[in-house]
Protein backbone atom coordinates (compact mmCIF):
# COMPACT_ATOMS: atom_id res chain seq x y z
CA UNK A 1 0.00 0.00 0.00
CA UNK A 2 1.00 3.41 -0.36
CA UNK A 3 1.52 6.42 2.31
CA UNK A 4 -0.95 7.51 4.80
CA UNK A 5 -1.97 6.49 8.39
CA UNK A 6 -4.30 3.56 9.27
CA UNK A 7 -7.11 5.29 9.17
CA UNK A 8 -6.14 5.95 5.39
CA UNK A 9 -5.49 2.30 4.88
CA UNK A 10 -8.34 1.22 6.82
CA UNK A 11 -10.88 3.79 4.26
CA UNK A 12 -8.76 2.25 1.28
CA UNK A 13 -9.30 -1.22 1.74
CA UNK A 14 -12.68 -0.30 2.52
CA UNK A 15 -12.91 1.07 -1.04
CA UNK A 16 -11.51 -1.61 -2.54
CA UNK A 17 -14.25 -4.24 -1.06
CA UNK A 18 -17.17 -1.98 -1.89
CA UNK A 19 -16.04 -1.26 -5.62
CA UNK A 20 -15.46 -5.27 -5.56
CA UNK A 21 -18.93 -5.79 -4.48
CA UNK A 22 -20.00 -3.94 -7.07
CA UNK A 23 -18.74 -5.69 -9.70
CA UNK A 24 -19.69 -8.79 -8.22
CA UNK A 25 -23.11 -7.83 -8.51
CA UNK A 26 -22.89 -7.38 -12.29
CA UNK A 27 -21.36 -10.62 -12.47
CA UNK A 28 -23.58 -12.78 -10.58
CA UNK A 29 -25.93 -13.81 -13.25
CA UNK A 30 -23.09 -14.87 -16.23
CA UNK A 31 -20.73 -16.40 -12.84
CA UNK A 32 -23.53 -18.79 -11.85
CA UNK A 33 -24.67 -19.92 -15.50
CA UNK A 34 -20.90 -21.15 -16.20
CA UNK A 35 -20.33 -23.37 -12.92
CA UNK A 36 -19.54 -26.88 -13.63
CA UNK A 37 -21.16 -29.93 -12.72
CA UNK A 38 -17.46 -30.87 -10.40
CA UNK A 39 -17.72 -27.39 -8.98
CA UNK A 40 -16.70 -27.54 -5.00
CA UNK A 41 -19.53 -26.40 -2.83
CA UNK A 42 -17.88 -23.97 -0.43
CA UNK A 43 -18.30 -22.36 2.88
CA UNK A 44 -16.67 -19.11 3.54
CA UNK A 45 -15.91 -18.01 7.34
CA UNK A 46 -15.46 -14.78 7.73
CA UNK A 47 -16.69 -11.34 5.87
CA UNK A 48 -14.19 -8.80 6.74
CA UNK A 49 -11.40 -7.65 4.47
CA UNK A 50 -10.15 -10.84 3.68
CA UNK A 51 -13.31 -12.85 3.17
CA UNK A 52 -14.70 -9.72 1.17
CA UNK A 53 -11.56 -9.04 -1.14
CA UNK A 54 -9.19 -12.48 -1.25
CA UNK A 55 -11.76 -14.94 -1.02
CA UNK A 56 -15.13 -14.33 -2.14
CA UNK A 57 -14.54 -12.83 -5.71
CA UNK A 58 -12.36 -15.50 -6.37
CA UNK A 59 -14.58 -18.23 -5.47
CA UNK A 60 -17.70 -16.95 -6.94
CA UNK A 61 -15.75 -15.74 -10.05
CA UNK A 62 -14.08 -19.52 -10.83
CA UNK A 63 -16.92 -22.10 -12.63
CA UNK A 64 -14.46 -24.81 -10.51
CA UNK A 65 -16.10 -23.59 -7.06
CA UNK A 66 -20.03 -23.41 -6.00
CA UNK A 67 -19.74 -20.36 -3.27
CA UNK A 68 -22.83 -21.68 -1.19
CA UNK A 69 -22.72 -19.98 2.22
CA UNK A 70 -20.90 -17.03 3.73
CA UNK A 71 -20.83 -16.66 7.97
CA UNK A 72 -21.20 -12.88 8.52
CA UNK A 73 -22.30 -12.35 11.94
CA UNK A 74 -23.36 -8.50 11.37
CA UNK A 75 -24.11 -5.89 8.41
CA UNK A 76 -25.44 -6.71 5.38
CA UNK A 77 -22.76 -6.60 2.80
CA UNK A 78 -22.45 -10.46 1.97
CA UNK A 79 -26.24 -9.99 1.26
CA UNK A 80 -25.74 -7.29 -0.44
CA UNK A 81 -23.16 -8.71 -2.78
CA UNK A 82 -23.97 -12.45 -3.18
CA UNK A 83 -27.50 -11.89 -2.99
CA UNK A 84 -27.94 -16.05 -4.38
CA UNK A 85 -25.72 -16.90 -1.30
CA UNK A 86 -26.93 -18.30 1.92
CA UNK A 87 -26.02 -16.11 5.21
CA UNK A 88 -25.67 -17.29 8.02
CA UNK A 89 -24.72 -16.38 12.07
CA UNK A 90 -23.01 -19.02 12.96
CA UNK A 91 -19.98 -21.29 11.65
CA UNK A 92 -21.19 -24.49 13.07
CA UNK A 93 -24.45 -23.73 10.64
CA UNK A 94 -21.65 -24.24 7.76
CA UNK A 95 -20.08 -27.35 9.16
CA UNK A 96 -23.22 -29.17 10.07
CA UNK A 97 -24.33 -28.86 6.26
CA UNK A 98 -23.31 -31.98 4.60
CA UNK A 99 -23.42 -30.99 0.73
CA UNK A 100 -20.29 -28.65 1.56
CA UNK A 101 -17.06 -29.86 1.27
CA UNK A 102 -14.88 -26.86 1.45
CA UNK A 103 -14.44 -24.80 4.19
CA UNK A 104 -12.49 -21.06 4.20
CA UNK A 105 -11.61 -19.58 7.45
CA UNK A 106 -11.12 -16.21 7.09
CA UNK A 107 -11.40 -15.17 10.61
CA UNK A 108 -9.32 -13.65 12.55
CA UNK A 109 -5.26 -15.47 13.33
CA UNK A 110 -6.25 -16.01 16.85
CA UNK A 111 -8.95 -18.17 15.59
CA UNK A 112 -7.45 -20.41 12.83
CA UNK A 113 -6.88 -23.27 14.73
CA UNK A 114 -9.95 -23.78 16.58
CA UNK A 115 -12.15 -23.62 13.36
CA UNK A 116 -9.85 -25.29 11.02
CA UNK A 117 -9.50 -28.06 13.81
CA UNK A 118 -14.11 -28.32 13.82
CA UNK A 119 -13.82 -28.14 9.85
CA UNK A 120 -11.68 -31.16 9.56
CA UNK A 121 -13.74 -32.78 12.29
CA UNK A 122 -16.88 -32.32 10.35
CA UNK A 123 -15.14 -34.33 7.15
CA UNK A 124 -14.47 -30.64 5.12
CA UNK A 125 -11.55 -29.62 2.77
CA UNK A 126 -10.26 -26.40 4.43
CA UNK A 127 -8.39 -23.55 3.13
CA UNK A 128 -6.83 -21.34 6.39
CA UNK A 129 -6.37 -17.90 5.72
CA UNK A 130 -2.60 -16.75 6.44
CA UNK A 131 -1.17 -17.40 9.29
CA UNK A 132 -1.49 -20.97 9.25
CA UNK A 133 -1.56 -21.21 13.09
CA UNK A 134 0.09 -19.50 15.93
CA UNK A 135 2.55 -22.08 16.74
CA UNK A 136 3.93 -25.38 15.33
CA UNK A 137 2.39 -27.73 17.08
CA UNK A 138 -1.12 -26.86 15.94
CA UNK A 139 0.06 -26.46 12.30
CA UNK A 140 1.30 -30.45 12.96
CA UNK A 141 -2.40 -31.14 14.61
CA UNK A 142 -4.00 -30.23 11.73
CA UNK A 143 -1.90 -31.61 9.36
CA UNK A 144 -2.33 -35.22 10.99
CA UNK A 145 -5.89 -34.10 11.58
CA UNK A 146 -6.47 -33.98 7.63
CA UNK A 147 -4.47 -36.98 6.87
CA UNK A 148 -5.90 -39.01 9.26
CA UNK A 149 -9.83 -38.50 7.74
CA UNK A 150 -8.22 -38.06 3.97
CA UNK A 151 -9.26 -34.51 3.84
CA UNK A 152 -7.41 -31.68 2.18
CA UNK A 153 -5.90 -28.79 3.83
CA UNK A 154 -4.31 -25.67 2.29
CA UNK A 155 -2.87 -22.63 3.72
CA UNK A 156 -3.48 -19.57 1.96
CA UNK A 157 -0.28 -17.88 1.28
CA UNK A 158 -1.92 -15.92 -1.91
CA UNK A 159 1.96 -13.64 -2.24
CA UNK A 160 3.05 -16.82 -4.26
CA UNK A 161 0.98 -15.55 -6.99
CA UNK A 162 2.31 -11.99 -6.74
CA UNK A 163 3.76 -10.93 -10.35
CA UNK A 164 7.14 -9.27 -8.85
CA UNK A 165 7.37 -12.60 -6.95
CA UNK A 166 6.93 -14.93 -9.75
CA UNK A 167 9.39 -13.00 -11.79
CA UNK A 168 12.33 -13.18 -9.21
CA UNK A 169 11.35 -17.08 -9.28
CA UNK A 170 11.91 -17.79 -12.79
CA UNK A 171 14.88 -15.17 -13.39
CA UNK A 172 16.86 -17.73 -10.09
CA UNK A 173 15.22 -21.11 -11.69
CA UNK A 174 16.09 -19.91 -15.31
CA UNK A 175 20.16 -19.46 -13.72
CA UNK A 176 20.18 -15.85 -15.14
CA UNK A 177 22.11 -14.74 -12.31
CA UNK A 178 23.79 -18.02 -11.57
CA UNK A 179 23.91 -19.05 -8.07
CA UNK A 180 22.11 -17.19 -5.40
CA UNK A 181 24.66 -15.76 -2.48
CA UNK A 182 22.46 -12.93 -1.14
CA UNK A 183 18.38 -12.74 -1.54
CA UNK A 184 16.83 -9.74 0.34
CA UNK A 185 12.93 -9.22 0.37
CA UNK A 186 11.28 -6.17 1.93
CA UNK A 187 7.41 -6.03 3.00
CA UNK A 188 7.26 -2.10 4.17
CA UNK A 189 4.27 0.54 4.26
CA UNK A 190 3.85 3.81 5.82
CA UNK A 191 1.38 3.82 8.72
CA UNK A 192 2.78 5.43 11.67
CA UNK A 193 -0.44 5.82 14.03
CA UNK A 194 -1.63 2.20 15.72
CA UNK A 195 -4.68 0.92 14.09
CA UNK A 196 -7.63 1.94 14.91
CA UNK A 197 -9.45 -1.70 15.21
CA UNK A 198 -7.72 -2.80 19.05
CA UNK A 199 -7.73 -6.60 18.39
CA UNK A 200 -4.89 -5.26 16.19
CA UNK A 201 -2.57 -3.60 18.42
CA UNK A 202 -2.84 -6.16 21.41
CA UNK A 203 -0.23 -8.79 21.98
CA UNK A 204 -1.56 -11.91 21.74
CA UNK A 205 -1.55 -15.11 19.54
CA UNK A 206 -0.13 -14.71 16.05
CA UNK A 207 -0.57 -10.69 16.83
CA UNK A 208 1.91 -8.27 15.23
CA UNK A 209 3.58 -7.39 11.92
CA UNK A 210 5.93 -11.11 11.69
CA UNK A 211 2.90 -12.62 11.47
CA UNK A 212 1.04 -10.63 9.27
CA UNK A 213 3.58 -9.33 6.94
CA UNK A 214 6.24 -11.35 8.01
CA UNK A 215 4.06 -14.27 7.15
CA UNK A 216 4.18 -13.40 3.14
CA UNK A 217 7.91 -12.77 3.02
CA UNK A 218 9.03 -15.70 4.66
CA UNK A 219 6.66 -17.87 3.05
CA UNK A 220 8.50 -16.88 -0.29
CA UNK A 221 11.42 -17.41 1.21
CA UNK A 222 10.84 -21.41 1.89
CA UNK A 223 9.19 -21.75 -1.67
CA UNK A 224 12.54 -20.48 -3.21
CA UNK A 225 15.25 -22.05 -1.03
CA UNK A 226 13.59 -24.36 1.80
CA UNK A 227 14.42 -24.68 5.64
CA UNK A 228 16.99 -22.96 6.79
CA UNK A 229 20.09 -23.77 9.38
CA UNK A 230 19.79 -21.11 10.98
CA UNK A 231 17.16 -17.86 12.29
CA UNK A 232 18.78 -14.92 13.60
CA UNK A 233 15.89 -11.61 14.24
CA UNK A 234 14.98 -8.62 15.92
CA UNK A 235 11.87 -7.47 16.59
CA UNK A 236 10.65 -3.40 16.79
CA UNK A 237 7.78 -1.67 18.23
CA UNK A 238 9.17 1.63 16.82
CA UNK A 239 5.44 3.34 16.83
CA UNK A 240 4.64 5.40 19.68
CA UNK A 241 2.51 3.59 22.07
CA UNK A 242 2.57 0.55 19.97
CA UNK A 243 2.18 -3.06 22.18
CA UNK A 244 2.40 -5.41 19.35
CA UNK A 245 5.89 -5.63 17.06
CA UNK A 246 5.55 -3.23 14.09
CA UNK A 247 8.72 -4.26 12.89
CA UNK A 248 11.40 -6.71 11.93
CA UNK A 249 15.16 -7.83 10.53
CA UNK A 250 14.61 -11.38 10.01
CA UNK A 251 18.39 -12.67 8.73
CA UNK A 252 18.02 -17.09 7.23
CA UNK A 253 21.37 -18.58 6.15
CA UNK A 254 21.40 -21.57 4.14
CA UNK A 255 23.99 -23.40 3.05
CA UNK A 256 25.49 -21.10 0.25
CA UNK A 257 22.74 -17.94 0.64
CA UNK A 258 22.12 -15.11 3.06
CA UNK A 259 18.79 -14.30 3.15
CA UNK A 260 17.23 -11.04 4.69
CA UNK A 261 13.96 -10.29 5.56
CA UNK A 262 12.48 -6.77 6.52
CA UNK A 263 9.83 -5.33 7.43
CA UNK A 264 8.08 -1.74 9.20
CA UNK A 265 5.23 0.90 9.02
CA UNK A 266 7.57 3.80 9.14
CA UNK A 267 8.74 3.54 5.16
CA UNK A 268 7.47 6.43 3.24
CA UNK A 269 9.68 5.17 0.34
CA UNK A 270 9.25 1.41 0.60
CA UNK A 271 11.76 0.54 -2.66
CA UNK A 272 13.14 -1.35 -3.53
CA UNK A 273 11.13 -4.60 -2.76
CA UNK A 274 13.40 -7.48 -3.69
CA UNK A 275 16.96 -7.12 -4.16
CA UNK A 276 19.00 -11.09 -5.26
CA UNK A 277 22.63 -11.17 -6.17
CA UNK A 278 24.01 -14.21 -7.56
CA UNK A 279 27.26 -15.03 -9.14
CA UNK A 280 26.40 -14.16 -12.55
CA UNK A 281 24.43 -10.60 -11.98
CA UNK A 282 21.98 -8.94 -10.01
CA UNK A 283 18.22 -8.36 -10.30
CA UNK A 284 16.64 -5.60 -8.06
CA UNK A 285 12.84 -4.79 -8.14
CA UNK A 286 10.97 -1.94 -7.01
CA UNK A 287 7.05 -1.97 -6.57
CA UNK A 288 4.17 -3.76 -4.94
CA UNK A 289 1.83 -6.16 -7.09
CA UNK A 290 -0.66 -4.26 -8.52
CA UNK A 291 -3.86 -6.93 -7.49
CA UNK A 292 -5.39 -5.56 -4.62
CA UNK A 293 -5.01 -1.83 -6.67
CA UNK A 294 -6.50 -3.42 -9.57
CA UNK A 295 -9.84 -4.11 -7.08
CA UNK A 296 -9.75 -0.63 -5.94
CA UNK A 297 -9.37 0.73 -8.85
CA UNK A 298 -12.86 -1.73 -9.88
CA UNK A 299 -11.58 -5.10 -11.87
CA UNK A 300 -12.09 -8.54 -11.06
CA UNK A 301 -9.89 -11.10 -11.71
CA UNK A 302 -11.14 -12.07 -14.94
CA UNK A 303 -10.36 -8.67 -16.10
CA UNK A 304 -7.80 -8.63 -19.40
CA UNK A 305 -6.01 -5.97 -17.48
CA UNK A 306 -5.89 -7.94 -14.00
CA UNK A 307 -2.20 -8.08 -12.25
CA UNK A 308 -0.17 -6.49 -15.17
CA UNK A 309 2.34 -4.24 -13.98
CA UNK A 310 3.41 -0.59 -15.04
CA UNK A 311 6.38 -0.49 -16.68
CA UNK A 312 8.04 1.90 -14.38
CA UNK A 313 8.24 -0.48 -11.91
CA UNK A 314 9.87 -3.50 -13.78
CA UNK A 315 13.19 -5.01 -12.25
CA UNK A 316 16.71 -4.37 -13.74
CA UNK A 317 18.41 -6.96 -14.58
CA UNK A 318 22.65 -6.71 -14.93
CA UNK A 319 24.06 -10.21 -16.05
CA UNK A 320 26.48 -12.36 -17.93
CA UNK A 321 24.72 -14.57 -20.44
CA UNK A 322 26.60 -16.99 -22.41
CA UNK A 323 29.83 -14.39 -22.60
CA UNK A 324 27.11 -11.58 -23.32
CA UNK A 325 26.39 -8.87 -21.14
CA UNK A 326 23.30 -7.57 -20.29
CA UNK A 327 21.87 -4.44 -18.69
CA UNK A 328 17.99 -3.63 -18.91
CA UNK A 329 14.55 -3.71 -17.37
CA UNK A 330 12.62 -7.29 -17.66
CA UNK A 331 8.44 -7.39 -17.95
CA UNK A 332 6.90 -8.17 -14.73
CA UNK A 333 5.27 -11.47 -14.66
CA UNK A 334 1.42 -11.23 -14.55
CA UNK A 335 0.19 -11.84 -11.04
CA UNK A 336 -3.00 -13.93 -10.15
CA UNK A 337 -4.13 -14.91 -7.28
CA UNK A 338 -6.88 -17.51 -9.09
CA UNK A 339 -3.64 -19.58 -9.37
CA UNK A 340 -3.86 -20.41 -5.88
CA UNK A 341 -7.94 -21.69 -6.06
CA UNK A 342 -7.06 -23.09 -9.61
CA UNK A 343 -4.68 -25.81 -7.35
CA UNK A 344 -7.01 -26.23 -4.81
CA UNK A 345 -9.68 -27.88 -7.49
CA UNK A 346 -6.87 -29.87 -9.31
CA UNK A 347 -6.04 -31.16 -5.92
CA UNK A 348 -9.04 -32.30 -4.79
CA UNK A 349 -11.06 -32.78 -7.62
CA UNK A 350 -8.17 -34.09 -10.21
CA UNK A 351 -5.64 -35.74 -7.04
CA UNK A 352 -3.24 -33.05 -8.57
CA UNK A 353 0.27 -32.10 -6.67
CA UNK A 354 -0.22 -29.47 -3.63
CA UNK A 355 1.21 -25.88 -5.04
CA UNK A 356 1.67 -25.10 -1.52
CA UNK A 357 1.85 -28.45 1.01
CA UNK A 358 0.68 -28.11 4.24
CA UNK A 359 4.14 -28.97 5.48
CA UNK A 360 5.85 -26.98 3.22
CA UNK A 361 3.67 -23.99 4.95
CA UNK A 362 4.61 -25.34 8.37
CA UNK A 363 8.16 -24.32 7.75
CA UNK A 364 7.13 -20.66 7.77
CA UNK A 365 5.32 -20.85 11.13
CA UNK A 366 8.25 -22.91 12.21
CA UNK A 367 10.66 -20.26 10.99
CA UNK A 368 8.42 -17.19 13.13
CA UNK A 369 8.14 -19.43 15.97
CA UNK A 370 12.00 -19.06 15.67
CA UNK A 371 12.55 -15.85 14.86
CA UNK A 372 10.84 -15.07 17.93
CA UNK A 373 12.73 -17.07 20.54
CA UNK A 374 16.03 -15.13 18.56
CA UNK A 375 14.69 -11.97 19.63
CA UNK A 376 13.94 -13.20 23.28
CA UNK A 377 17.34 -14.72 23.53
CA UNK A 378 19.29 -12.79 21.71
CA UNK A 379 20.89 -15.47 20.18
CA UNK A 380 20.94 -17.26 16.55
CA UNK A 381 18.53 -20.37 16.59
CA UNK A 382 19.98 -23.28 14.79
CA UNK A 383 17.52 -25.82 13.39
CA UNK A 384 18.09 -30.15 13.51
Amino acid sequence: MGEGSYAALDKNRECVAKNVAENILKTNKTSVSMKTDKAIKTGLIGFGLSGRVFHAPFLHLSQHFDLSVITQRSGETAKQSYPSVGIVKSHQEILNDPSIELVVVATPNEYHFEMAKQALAANKHVIIEKPFSPTTAETSELISLAETGAQHLFVFHNRRWDGDFLTVKKIIQDGLIGDVVEYEARYHRFNPSLNPKPWKEIEGPASGILYDLGTHIIDQAVCLFGTPQTVTARLYQQRQGSQVDDAFDVRLDYPSTKVTLKSTLLAKDPNPRYIVYGNKGSFIKPGVDPQEDDMQAGLLPDSPRWGIETIENWGTLKTSVNDLEFNGTIETLRGNYMGFYDNVYDVIRHGGNYAIDPHEAQITTTIIEAAIESHRLGKTICFD
